[in-house]
């Protein structure tokens, strides 16, 4: 009985995250908003990475990002130097974001400015290899990140994140030298779990791979809006 009432009500939970989710993604198809959703375990590199996007995608696309934490805005102000809209979300002890909490975050920035004047929005989903990933938050794309320092056997061990991911980032690959570890082994891992999801090595210190990474990320927004003016030209 009290499986049976804990699985019903994970159920329940997901089923009602993803009707937020899908009010979401609506908000951000009528304004011609592509979002993805950056995941990873703690210090793999998410603040980093957009940091290193935000500087380098700023004369391409128009961007906002919702900063999700457990306490403080420590990320958020970091990423306020760059000039762009940062929405800090604090999840107290929740270890995720779903999709009610970016629901108030789409509130705060559409009240603040106006959202048709962008073009992308980046969430920065709290550190953590399970839950994220199970609780959408309105997104078009996943996008998990895996520091090489984590290990090799990471994508075997914590399946639904990287079974889920539209693309993963091997981070910190500027520390490659110094680890005995394989990428061969870790993309061989990862392609058991998802055989289509796009794979780069990048490192936001050195600047390796960041270029295949804007690549991805133009191509995708340049796709989503495309999908979205298909129904006007019927």
């Amino acid at each position: 009985m009290h499986q049976t009432f804990d699985a019903a009500l994970g159920i329940d939970l997901l089923h009602a995250n993803q009707t937020g989710a899908d009010h979401n993604r609506a908000h951000f198809d009528e304004w011609g908003i592509t979002c993805f959703n950056l995941m990873s375990s703690p210090g793999a590199g998410k603040t980093a990475l957009l940091e290193r996007t935000l500087a380098g995608l700023h004369h391409d696309l128009r961007m906002a990002v919702i900063e999700g934490d457990m306490t403080t805005e420590l990320d958020a102000d970091r990423l306020r130097q760059y000039g762009i809209p940062v929405i800090a979300i604090n999840t107290g002890r929740s270890c995720h974001l779903d999709a009610q909490m970016v629901a108030g975050g789409i509130h705060t920035f559409s009240h603040t400015y106006d959202p048709t004047q962008f073009d992308l929005v980046l969430v920065e989903n709290v550190g953590n290899l399970v839950c994220p990933a199970e609780f959408e938050v309105g997104e078009h794309a996943k996008v998990a990140l895996l520091s090489i320092t984590e290990g090799e056997d990471k994508p075997l061990k914590y399946p639904i994140m990287f079974q889920e991911a539209d693309c993963l980032l091997l981070t910190k690959m500027d520390l490659a030298p110094y680890l005995d570890i394989s990428l061969e082994r870790i993309t061989a891992n990862v392609r058991q779990m998802n055989p289509h999801a796009a794979i780069l090595p990048v490192s936001a210190k050195t600047g390796e791979g960041l270029e295949a990474w804007f690549s991805w990320v133009r191509h995708r927004c340049q796709a989503q809006s495309s999908a979205l003016a298909q129904p006007l030209q019927r």
